[in-house]
Protein backbone atom coordinates (compact mmCIF):
# COMPACT_ATOMS: atom_id res chain seq x y z
CA UNK A 1 0.00 0.00 0.00
CA UNK A 2 2.69 2.41 1.15
CA UNK A 3 4.37 1.30 -2.48
CA UNK A 4 1.08 2.22 -4.44
CA UNK A 5 1.47 5.80 -2.62
CA UNK A 6 4.73 6.75 -3.46
CA UNK A 7 3.45 6.21 -6.95
CA UNK A 8 0.23 7.91 -6.51
CA UNK A 9 2.90 10.96 -5.82
CA UNK A 10 5.48 10.20 -7.99
CA UNK A 11 4.80 13.55 -9.65
CA UNK A 12 6.89 15.32 -7.12
CA UNK A 13 10.09 14.17 -8.38
CA UNK A 14 10.65 15.90 -11.42
CA UNK A 15 14.07 15.53 -12.76
CA UNK A 16 15.00 15.31 -16.34
CA UNK A 17 16.59 12.37 -18.41
CA UNK A 18 18.30 14.49 -20.09
CA UNK A 19 22.16 13.05 -19.81
CA UNK A 20 20.53 9.42 -21.08
CA UNK A 21 19.07 10.49 -23.63
CA UNK A 22 21.31 12.53 -25.47
CA UNK A 23 23.87 10.35 -25.38
CA UNK A 24 21.82 7.36 -26.27
CA UNK A 25 20.93 9.29 -29.17
CA UNK A 26 24.74 10.72 -30.25
CA UNK A 27 26.05 7.43 -30.25
CA UNK A 28 22.43 6.15 -32.23
CA UNK A 29 23.54 9.02 -34.59
CA UNK A 30 26.92 8.54 -34.57
CA UNK A 31 26.47 4.18 -35.23
CA UNK A 32 23.88 4.76 -38.29
CA UNK A 33 25.08 7.83 -40.14
CA UNK A 34 25.22 7.10 -44.10
CA UNK A 35 28.75 6.11 -45.35
CA UNK A 36 30.12 9.27 -47.97
CA UNK A 37 31.20 8.65 -51.10
CA UNK A 38 34.66 8.37 -51.25
CA UNK A 39 36.69 11.47 -52.18
CA UNK A 40 38.67 12.21 -54.68
CA UNK A 41 42.36 12.40 -54.75
CA UNK A 42 43.09 15.72 -55.42
CA UNK A 43 40.30 16.79 -52.29
CA UNK A 44 42.11 18.34 -48.86
CA UNK A 45 40.68 15.59 -46.55
CA UNK A 46 44.01 13.38 -46.48
CA UNK A 47 46.23 16.21 -45.68
CA UNK A 48 43.57 17.31 -42.92
CA UNK A 49 44.01 13.83 -41.20
CA UNK A 50 47.63 14.17 -41.34
CA UNK A 51 47.53 17.73 -39.40
CA UNK A 52 48.66 17.37 -35.84
CA UNK A 53 45.53 19.96 -34.87
CA UNK A 54 42.45 17.63 -36.86
CA UNK A 55 43.71 14.64 -34.50
CA UNK A 56 44.11 16.62 -31.60
CA UNK A 57 40.65 17.58 -32.26
CA UNK A 58 39.30 13.81 -32.79
CA UNK A 59 40.59 12.91 -29.74
CA UNK A 60 39.22 15.11 -27.60
CA UNK A 61 35.75 14.54 -29.06
CA UNK A 62 35.99 10.74 -28.62
CA UNK A 63 37.08 10.85 -25.30
CA UNK A 64 34.36 13.97 -24.36
CA UNK A 65 31.44 11.35 -25.75
CA UNK A 66 32.81 8.40 -23.84
CA UNK A 67 32.57 10.17 -20.67
CA UNK A 68 28.75 11.27 -21.29
CA UNK A 69 28.47 7.69 -22.14
CA UNK A 70 29.89 6.98 -18.94
CA UNK A 71 27.64 9.51 -16.91
CA UNK A 72 24.77 8.46 -18.38
CA UNK A 73 24.93 5.08 -17.13
CA UNK A 74 26.08 6.14 -13.96
CA UNK A 75 23.01 7.60 -13.21
CA UNK A 76 20.65 5.30 -14.52
CA UNK A 77 22.61 2.79 -11.84
CA UNK A 78 22.14 5.40 -8.93
CA UNK A 79 18.36 6.87 -9.78
CA UNK A 80 16.64 4.21 -11.57
CA UNK A 81 13.30 5.78 -9.96
CA UNK A 82 14.20 9.41 -11.40
CA UNK A 83 12.41 9.16 -14.72
CA UNK A 84 14.23 12.61 -15.55
CA UNK A 85 17.81 12.41 -14.01
CA UNK A 86 19.59 16.03 -13.93
CA UNK A 87 22.83 15.77 -15.59
CA UNK A 88 25.86 15.82 -13.54
CA UNK A 89 29.53 16.63 -14.49
CA UNK A 90 31.09 13.48 -12.67
CA UNK A 91 30.22 9.98 -11.20
CA UNK A 92 29.27 10.50 -7.20
CA UNK A 93 31.77 9.18 -5.01
CA UNK A 94 30.26 7.02 -1.71
CA UNK A 95 29.15 9.47 1.02
CA UNK A 96 29.39 8.66 4.28
CA UNK A 97 27.69 10.10 7.62
CA UNK A 98 29.40 13.76 8.26
CA UNK A 99 29.19 12.32 11.97
CA UNK A 100 31.55 9.65 10.84
CA UNK A 101 33.79 11.23 9.33
CA UNK A 102 34.22 13.99 11.83
CA UNK A 103 34.98 11.19 14.51
CA UNK A 104 37.03 8.80 11.99
CA UNK A 105 39.01 11.98 11.58
CA UNK A 106 39.74 13.39 15.22
CA UNK A 107 36.64 15.38 15.41
CA UNK A 108 36.32 18.78 14.06
CA UNK A 109 35.88 17.61 9.96
CA UNK A 110 33.75 19.65 8.12
CA UNK A 111 31.90 17.06 6.62
CA UNK A 112 30.87 15.58 3.06
CA UNK A 113 31.19 18.70 0.08
CA UNK A 114 32.09 21.48 2.44
CA UNK A 115 33.85 24.18 0.55
CA UNK A 116 33.48 22.18 -2.85
CA UNK A 117 30.04 23.89 -2.97
CA UNK A 118 29.64 27.45 -4.35
CA UNK A 119 26.42 29.99 -3.85
CA UNK A 120 25.10 32.08 -0.83
CA UNK A 121 22.48 29.82 0.02
CA UNK A 122 25.02 26.61 0.18
CA UNK A 123 28.00 28.44 2.13
CA UNK A 124 28.99 27.32 5.56
CA UNK A 125 29.14 29.14 9.05
CA UNK A 126 31.85 29.65 10.56
CA UNK A 127 32.39 27.08 13.09
CA UNK A 128 35.46 29.05 14.90
CA UNK A 129 37.55 25.82 14.95
CA UNK A 130 35.13 24.09 17.14
CA UNK A 131 35.83 20.45 17.83
CA UNK A 132 34.28 17.58 19.49
CA UNK A 133 36.68 17.58 23.00
CA UNK A 134 35.39 14.85 25.17
CA UNK A 135 38.03 14.90 27.67
CA UNK A 136 36.75 13.83 31.08
CA UNK A 137 37.90 14.66 34.39
CA UNK A 138 40.61 12.63 36.34
CA UNK A 139 38.22 12.45 39.39
CA UNK A 140 35.48 10.95 36.88
CA UNK A 141 38.34 8.18 35.22
CA UNK A 142 39.15 7.34 39.18
CA UNK A 143 35.58 6.64 39.88
CA UNK A 144 35.27 4.56 36.59
CA UNK A 145 38.40 2.30 37.83
CA UNK A 146 36.95 1.84 41.27
CA UNK A 147 33.45 0.63 39.74
CA UNK A 148 35.65 -1.29 37.62
CA UNK A 149 37.51 -2.94 41.12
CA UNK A 150 34.07 -3.31 42.79
CA UNK A 151 31.66 -6.38 42.51
CA UNK A 152 28.15 -4.59 40.29
CA UNK A 153 25.26 -5.95 41.85
CA UNK A 154 23.04 -2.85 41.22
CA UNK A 155 21.15 -2.54 37.93
CA UNK A 156 18.92 0.09 36.44
CA UNK A 157 16.11 -1.22 34.23
CA UNK A 158 14.24 1.73 32.28
CA UNK A 159 11.14 2.09 30.15
CA UNK A 160 11.40 4.31 27.26
CA UNK A 161 8.37 5.77 25.27
CA UNK A 162 7.46 8.11 22.61
CA UNK A 163 8.62 8.57 18.96
CA UNK A 164 12.39 7.56 17.47
CA UNK A 165 13.90 10.82 18.65
CA UNK A 166 11.91 11.20 22.29
CA UNK A 167 13.69 7.48 22.73
CA UNK A 168 17.00 8.48 22.18
CA UNK A 169 16.83 11.49 24.37
CA UNK A 170 15.06 9.37 27.48
CA UNK A 171 18.11 6.42 26.60
CA UNK A 172 21.14 9.47 26.91
CA UNK A 173 19.31 10.29 30.10
CA UNK A 174 19.17 6.43 31.34
CA UNK A 175 22.98 6.07 30.86
CA UNK A 176 23.89 9.67 32.78
CA UNK A 177 21.56 8.28 35.95
CA UNK A 178 23.01 4.95 35.64
CA UNK A 179 26.42 6.44 35.92
CA UNK A 180 25.24 8.47 38.89
CA UNK A 181 23.81 5.94 40.79
CA UNK A 182 26.93 3.43 39.53
CA UNK A 183 24.92 1.13 38.43
CA UNK A 184 24.90 -1.23 35.33
CA UNK A 185 22.26 -0.53 32.84
CA UNK A 186 20.11 -3.21 31.14
CA UNK A 187 18.96 -2.45 27.32
CA UNK A 188 16.61 0.12 27.65
CA UNK A 189 13.22 -1.46 26.62
CA UNK A 190 11.16 0.50 24.18
CA UNK A 191 7.82 0.41 24.91
CA UNK A 192 5.27 -0.09 22.14
CA UNK A 193 3.89 2.52 20.18
CA UNK A 194 0.28 2.72 20.26
CA UNK A 195 -0.25 5.62 18.27
CA UNK A 196 2.19 4.23 15.04
CA UNK A 197 2.19 0.48 15.92
CA UNK A 198 5.95 -0.29 16.57
CA UNK A 199 7.48 -3.11 18.29
CA UNK A 200 10.98 -2.37 17.28
CA UNK A 201 13.05 -3.42 19.85
CA UNK A 202 16.35 -1.63 20.79
CA UNK A 203 18.62 -3.70 18.43
CA UNK A 204 16.10 -3.18 15.96
CA UNK A 205 16.49 0.42 15.70
CA UNK A 206 20.69 0.68 16.94
CA UNK A 207 23.93 -1.03 16.92
CA UNK A 208 23.95 -2.89 20.20
CA UNK A 209 27.20 -4.08 20.16
CA UNK A 210 28.60 -0.37 19.73
CA UNK A 211 26.22 1.02 22.05
CA UNK A 212 27.55 -1.18 24.75
CA UNK A 213 31.52 -0.68 23.59
CA UNK A 214 31.27 2.86 22.88
CA UNK A 215 30.35 3.03 26.94
CA UNK A 216 32.60 -0.02 28.46
CA UNK A 217 34.48 3.06 30.52
CA UNK A 218 31.35 5.14 31.43
CA UNK A 219 28.22 2.33 32.33
CA UNK A 220 28.01 -1.18 32.05
CA UNK A 221 25.34 -2.25 29.70
CA UNK A 222 23.88 -5.90 30.19
CA UNK A 223 21.45 -7.47 27.92
CA UNK A 224 19.24 -8.75 31.03
CA UNK A 225 19.16 -9.34 34.68
CA UNK A 226 21.53 -11.84 35.70
CA UNK A 227 20.11 -14.99 37.25
CA UNK A 228 20.80 -13.76 40.54
CA UNK A 229 18.41 -10.95 40.32
CA UNK A 230 15.77 -12.02 37.92
CA UNK A 231 13.08 -12.45 41.09
CA UNK A 232 13.83 -9.69 42.03
CA UNK A 233 11.71 -7.38 42.86
CA UNK A 234 12.66 -3.96 41.27
CA UNK A 235 11.98 -0.52 42.91
CA UNK A 236 9.70 1.03 40.60
CA UNK A 237 8.81 4.65 39.79
CA UNK A 238 6.57 5.71 37.62
CA UNK A 239 6.56 9.34 37.47
CA UNK A 240 10.19 11.49 38.01
CA UNK A 241 9.56 14.98 38.93
CA UNK A 242 11.17 17.45 35.97
CA UNK A 243 14.98 18.17 35.76
CA UNK A 244 16.09 16.82 38.76
CA UNK A 245 19.78 16.94 39.58
CA UNK A 246 21.76 14.20 40.38
CA UNK A 247 22.07 14.82 44.45
CA UNK A 248 18.11 14.87 43.85
CA UNK A 249 18.53 10.53 41.95
CA UNK A 250 21.09 9.41 44.78
CA UNK A 251 19.06 10.92 48.12
CA UNK A 252 15.91 9.32 46.19
CA UNK A 253 16.89 5.83 44.64
CA UNK A 254 20.37 4.78 46.23
CA UNK A 255 19.47 3.25 49.15
CA UNK A 256 16.50 1.82 48.43
CA UNK A 257 18.56 0.04 45.12
CA UNK A 258 21.64 -0.54 47.21
CA UNK A 259 19.25 -2.98 49.12
CA UNK A 260 17.14 -4.42 46.66
CA UNK A 261 20.02 -4.42 43.68
CA UNK A 262 17.12 -3.21 40.51
CA UNK A 263 15.76 -0.20 40.26
CA UNK A 264 12.87 0.30 37.14
CA UNK A 265 12.27 4.15 35.65
CA UNK A 266 9.36 5.04 33.27
CA UNK A 267 8.49 8.26 32.02
CA UNK A 268 12.47 9.80 31.51
CA UNK A 269 11.38 12.40 29.37
CA UNK A 270 12.76 15.66 30.29
CA UNK A 271 12.77 14.18 33.52
CA UNK A 272 16.79 14.80 34.42
CA UNK A 273 18.00 18.04 34.51
CA UNK A 274 19.73 19.74 31.45
CA UNK A 275 22.47 21.47 33.88
CA UNK A 276 24.24 18.77 35.13
CA UNK A 277 28.30 18.59 35.96
CA UNK A 278 30.59 19.11 33.50
CA UNK A 279 31.75 15.24 33.08
CA UNK A 280 28.17 14.13 32.94
CA UNK A 281 27.26 16.79 30.17
CA UNK A 282 30.25 15.33 28.13
CA UNK A 283 28.67 11.86 28.99
CA UNK A 284 25.45 12.99 27.13
CA UNK A 285 26.97 13.99 24.02
CA UNK A 286 28.67 10.84 23.95
CA UNK A 287 26.08 8.57 23.92
CA UNK A 288 24.02 11.00 21.74
CA UNK A 289 26.86 11.74 19.45
CA UNK A 290 28.76 8.50 19.19
CA UNK A 291 26.95 5.32 21.44
CA UNK A 292 23.85 5.84 19.85
CA UNK A 293 24.46 4.64 15.92
CA UNK A 294 21.58 2.82 13.72
CA UNK A 295 21.80 -0.26 13.24
CA UNK A 296 23.79 -1.39 9.84
CA UNK A 297 20.65 -2.63 7.89
CA UNK A 298 19.12 1.26 8.48
CA UNK A 299 22.72 2.65 8.84
CA UNK A 300 22.86 1.43 4.94
CA UNK A 301 19.69 2.25 3.44
CA UNK A 302 20.10 5.92 4.72
CA UNK A 303 23.31 6.32 3.19
CA UNK A 304 22.05 4.99 0.08
CA UNK A 305 19.28 7.36 -0.36
CA UNK A 306 21.80 10.26 0.79
CA UNK A 307 24.12 9.14 -1.85
CA UNK A 308 21.04 9.84 -4.60
CA UNK A 309 20.18 13.10 -3.27
CA UNK A 310 24.07 13.99 -3.25
CA UNK A 311 24.47 12.48 -6.56
CA UNK A 312 23.86 15.88 -8.41
CA UNK A 313 25.06 18.37 -6.39
CA UNK A 314 24.20 19.60 -2.78
CA UNK A 315 21.04 19.47 -1.32
CA UNK A 316 18.65 20.67 1.34
CA UNK A 317 16.65 18.57 3.67
CA UNK A 318 13.58 20.07 5.34
CA UNK A 319 11.85 18.62 8.40
CA UNK A 320 7.72 18.98 7.74
CA UNK A 321 5.58 18.98 10.68
CA UNK A 322 2.31 19.55 8.44
CA UNK A 323 0.25 16.20 9.99
CA UNK A 324 -2.99 16.26 11.52
CA UNK A 325 -2.23 15.49 15.03
CA UNK A 326 0.24 18.24 14.72
CA UNK A 327 -2.26 20.82 13.70
CA UNK A 328 -4.26 19.56 16.70
CA UNK A 329 -1.98 19.63 19.35
CA UNK A 330 -0.35 22.75 18.95
CA UNK A 331 -3.55 24.64 18.70
CA UNK A 332 -3.13 25.93 14.86
CA UNK A 333 -4.58 25.74 11.51
CA UNK A 334 -3.02 24.34 8.34
CA UNK A 335 -4.73 27.11 6.24
CA UNK A 336 -5.44 25.11 3.33
CA UNK A 337 -9.19 25.88 3.42
CA UNK A 338 -11.98 26.73 5.49
CA UNK A 339 -13.16 23.15 5.35
CA UNK A 340 -9.63 21.85 6.19
CA UNK A 341 -9.11 24.01 9.30
CA UNK A 342 -12.89 23.44 10.57
CA UNK A 343 -11.90 19.91 10.57
CA UNK A 344 -8.76 20.43 12.77
CA UNK A 345 -10.87 22.59 15.27
CA UNK A 346 -13.11 19.84 15.94
CA UNK A 347 -10.96 17.29 16.29
CA UNK A 348 -9.57 19.25 18.53
CA UNK A 349 -12.95 20.29 20.65
CA UNK A 350 -13.28 16.52 20.80
CA UNK A 351 -10.27 15.92 22.60
CA UNK A 352 -9.04 19.00 24.64
CA UNK A 353 -6.51 17.04 25.83
CA UNK A 354 -4.38 16.74 22.80
CA UNK A 355 -3.66 20.74 22.90
CA UNK A 356 -0.75 21.51 24.17
CA UNK A 357 0.08 24.53 23.77
CA UNK A 358 -1.39 27.72 25.63
CA UNK A 359 -4.92 27.01 25.52
CA UNK A 360 -5.34 30.80 26.49
CA UNK A 361 -4.49 31.67 23.58
CA UNK A 362 -5.82 32.31 20.15
CA UNK A 363 -4.88 30.90 16.76
CA UNK A 364 -3.84 33.92 15.39
CA UNK A 365 -1.60 34.79 18.82
CA UNK A 366 -0.17 31.70 18.81
CA UNK A 367 0.44 31.93 15.00
CA UNK A 368 2.43 35.55 15.68
CA UNK A 369 4.09 34.14 19.01
CA UNK A 370 6.13 31.24 16.81
CA UNK A 371 3.99 28.48 18.32
CA UNK A 372 2.99 27.39 15.34
CA UNK A 373 4.53 25.33 12.22
CA UNK A 374 5.01 26.85 9.27
CA UNK A 375 3.09 25.51 6.60
CA UNK A 376 4.70 24.93 2.68
CA UNK A 377 3.36 28.07 1.35
CA UNK A 378 5.56 29.58 4.21
CA UNK A 379 8.21 27.31 3.99
CA UNK A 380 8.57 28.01 0.77
CA UNK A 381 8.66 31.79 0.73
CA UNK A 382 11.49 31.50 3.38
CA UNK A 383 13.45 29.43 2.00
CA UNK A 384 13.52 31.45 -1.80
CA UNK A 385 13.91 34.19 0.35
CA UNK A 386 17.19 33.08 2.04
CA UNK A 387 18.57 32.48 -1.56
CA UNK A 388 17.29 28.72 -2.74
CA UNK A 389 17.84 28.16 -6.19
CA UNK A 390 15.14 26.96 -7.89
CA UNK A 391 16.63 23.90 -9.25
CA UNK A 392 17.66 22.98 -5.52
CA UNK A 393 16.93 19.28 -4.81
CA UNK A 394 15.33 18.87 -1.57
CA UNK A 395 14.85 16.05 0.35
CA UNK A 396 11.55 16.50 2.76
CA UNK A 397 10.82 14.17 6.23
CA UNK A 398 7.76 13.91 8.05
CA UNK A 399 3.95 12.09 8.23
CA UNK A 400 1.90 12.10 6.02
CA UNK A 401 0.42 16.17 5.28
CA UNK A 402 -2.60 16.95 6.42
CA UNK A 403 -4.33 17.19 3.44
CA UNK A 404 -2.57 15.20 1.52
CA UNK A 405 -0.35 16.14 -2.06
CA UNK A 406 -2.37 19.73 -1.81
CA UNK A 407 -0.67 20.61 1.03
CA UNK A 408 3.07 20.95 -0.76
CA UNK A 409 1.78 22.53 -4.08
CA UNK A 410 3.50 25.54 -3.22
CA UNK A 411 6.20 24.03 -2.21
CA UNK A 412 6.46 21.81 -5.43
CA UNK A 413 5.79 24.69 -7.73
CA UNK A 414 8.89 26.66 -6.43
CA UNK A 415 11.17 23.83 -5.93
CA UNK A 416 9.94 20.80 -8.46
CA UNK A 417 13.21 18.63 -7.54
CA UNK A 418 11.75 17.94 -4.28
CA UNK A 419 11.93 14.39 -3.11
CA UNK A 420 11.03 11.92 0.01
CA UNK A 421 12.03 8.03 0.58
CA UNK A 422 9.56 7.30 -0.69
CA UNK A 423 10.30 8.56 -4.34
CA UNK A 424 13.89 8.01 -4.05
CA UNK A 425 14.25 4.27 -2.95
CA UNK A 426 14.02 1.19 -5.56
CA UNK A 427 11.27 -0.77 -5.42
CA UNK A 428 11.28 -2.93 -2.39
CA UNK A 429 13.80 -1.33 0.09
CA UNK A 430 11.40 -0.15 2.29
CA UNK A 431 9.08 -2.62 2.15
CA UNK A 432 10.44 -4.72 5.00
CA UNK A 433 10.20 -1.49 7.32
CA UNK A 434 6.88 -0.48 6.14
CA UNK A 435 5.06 -1.24 9.34
CA UNK A 436 8.39 0.18 10.96
CA UNK A 437 7.49 4.09 12.30
CA UNK A 438 10.63 4.49 13.92
CA UNK A 439 12.89 2.60 11.42
CA UNK A 440 11.71 4.78 8.45
CA UNK A 441 12.30 7.92 10.93
CA UNK A 442 15.57 6.89 11.60
CA UNK A 443 16.14 6.38 7.57
CA UNK A 444 14.70 9.87 7.52
CA UNK A 445 17.15 11.14 10.29
CA UNK A 446 20.05 9.89 7.93
CA UNK A 447 19.28 11.96 4.66
CA UNK A 448 18.51 14.84 7.33
CA UNK A 449 21.74 14.75 8.82
CA UNK A 450 24.00 14.32 5.42
CA UNK A 451 22.77 17.24 4.09
CA UNK A 452 24.56 20.44 3.28
CA UNK A 453 21.88 22.74 4.63
CA UNK A 454 18.89 21.28 7.27
CA UNK A 455 15.61 23.54 8.11
CA UNK A 456 13.12 22.28 10.45
CA UNK A 457 9.28 23.85 9.50
CA UNK A 458 8.79 23.61 13.79
CA UNK A 459 10.86 22.84 16.78
CA UNK A 460 10.98 19.28 18.21
CA UNK A 461 13.21 16.51 19.54
CA UNK A 462 14.58 16.00 15.98
CA UNK A 463 14.91 19.27 15.27
CA UNK A 464 17.18 19.57 18.24
CA UNK A 465 18.93 16.23 17.78
CA UNK A 466 19.56 17.11 14.58
CA UNK A 467 20.74 20.88 15.80
CA UNK A 468 23.09 19.34 18.20
CA UNK A 469 24.59 16.70 15.57
CA UNK A 470 25.19 18.95 13.20
CA UNK A 471 27.03 21.42 15.49
CA UNK A 472 29.04 18.35 16.89
CA UNK A 473 29.87 17.64 13.11
CA UNK A 474 31.65 20.79 12.43
CA UNK A 475 28.83 23.50 12.72
CA UNK A 476 27.41 21.96 9.60
CA UNK A 477 24.08 24.60 8.19
CA UNK A 478 21.53 24.81 10.20
CA UNK A 479 18.65 27.25 9.72
CA UNK A 480 16.24 28.21 12.73
CA UNK A 481 13.19 29.61 11.21
CA UNK A 482 12.66 33.41 13.22
CA UNK A 483 8.86 32.75 13.19
CA UNK A 484 7.89 35.71 16.21
CA UNK A 485 9.71 38.37 14.26
CA UNK A 486 9.18 37.31 10.38
CA UNK A 487 5.54 36.70 10.13
CA UNK A 488 4.72 39.66 10.37
CA UNK A 489 6.37 40.90 6.74
CA UNK A 490 4.62 37.52 5.28
CA UNK A 491 0.99 39.43 5.95
CA UNK A 492 2.21 42.63 4.56
CA UNK A 493 1.20 41.89 0.85
CA UNK A 494 2.54 46.16 0.37
CA UNK A 495 6.62 44.69 0.45
CA UNK A 496 8.15 44.68 -2.56
CA UNK A 497 9.69 41.21 -2.99
CA UNK A 498 13.22 42.54 -3.08
CA UNK A 499 13.02 43.75 0.43
CA UNK A 500 11.52 41.06 1.73
CA UNK A 501 13.82 39.09 0.89
CA UNK A 502 16.47 41.43 2.25
CA UNK A 503 14.70 41.83 5.61
CA UNK A 504 14.28 37.68 6.14
CA UNK A 505 18.03 37.40 5.34
CA UNK A 506 18.84 40.36 7.77
CA UNK A 507 16.46 37.95 10.34
CA UNK A 508 18.57 35.43 10.06
CA UNK A 509 22.25 36.17 9.71
CA UNK A 510 22.69 34.66 13.25
CA UNK A 511 20.39 31.65 12.67
CA UNK A 512 22.40 29.40 10.52
CA UNK A 513 23.88 26.98 12.72
CA UNK A 514 27.09 29.16 14.08
CA UNK A 515 28.51 28.05 17.82
CA UNK A 516 26.19 29.14 20.05
CA UNK A 517 27.15 28.58 23.85
CA UNK A 518 24.54 26.16 25.49
CA UNK A 519 25.37 28.34 28.93
CA UNK A 520 24.14 31.67 27.89
CA UNK A 521 20.51 29.49 27.20
CA UNK A 522 18.97 28.85 30.57
CA UNK A 523 17.83 24.92 30.49
CA UNK A 524 19.06 24.38 27.11
CA UNK A 525 20.21 20.55 26.44
CA UNK A 526 23.76 19.89 25.72
CA UNK A 527 22.84 17.19 22.88
CA UNK A 528 21.13 20.62 20.93
CA UNK A 529 23.84 22.70 21.95
CA UNK A 530 27.13 21.16 22.22
CA UNK A 531 29.74 24.07 23.05
CA UNK A 532 31.52 24.31 25.48
CA UNK A 533 31.43 21.59 27.66
CA UNK A 534 31.65 19.10 24.28
CA UNK A 535 33.34 21.05 22.08
CA UNK A 536 36.38 23.03 22.42
CA UNK A 537 39.03 25.08 20.14
CA UNK A 538 42.29 26.85 20.23
CA UNK A 539 44.98 24.19 20.43
CA UNK A 540 43.06 21.51 22.76
CA UNK A 541 42.76 18.85 20.64
CA UNK A 542 39.35 15.85 20.88
CA UNK A 543 39.61 13.00 22.78
CA UNK A 544 39.71 9.40 20.89
CA UNK A 545 37.09 6.99 21.63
Amino acid sequence: MARAKAKHQSYIAVPSQLIHSLSASAFHTLHLSPRKAPRQAGHRFPSLARSPKFLLVSLFFLLALFRTLRIGSELDRLLPLSPVPCSSSSSPEPVRSVLEATVEGGGGGVGVGAGAVEGEFWRQPDGMGYRPCLDFSEEYRVETEAARAGRRRKYLLVVVSGGLNQQRNQIVDAVVIARILGAALVVPVLQVNLIWGDDSEFSDIFDLEHFKRVLADDVKVVSSLPSTHIRTRPVAEKQTPLHVSPQWIKNRYLKRLNREGVLLLRGLDSRLSKDLPSDLQKLRCKVAFHALRFAAPIQELGNKLAMRMRSKGPYLALHLRLEKDVWVRTGCVPGLSSEDDEVVQRERKLRPKLLTARSNMTYHQRKLAGFCPLNALEVTRLIKALGAPKDARIYWAGGEPFGGPEALLPLITEFPHLYNKENISQLGELERFASKSSVLAAIDYIVCEQSDVFMPSHGGNMGHLMQGHRAYAGHRKFITPNKRQMLPYFVDASLPDSEFNRIIKDLHRGSLGQPEWRTDKDGKDVTAYPVPECMCNGTITSAAL
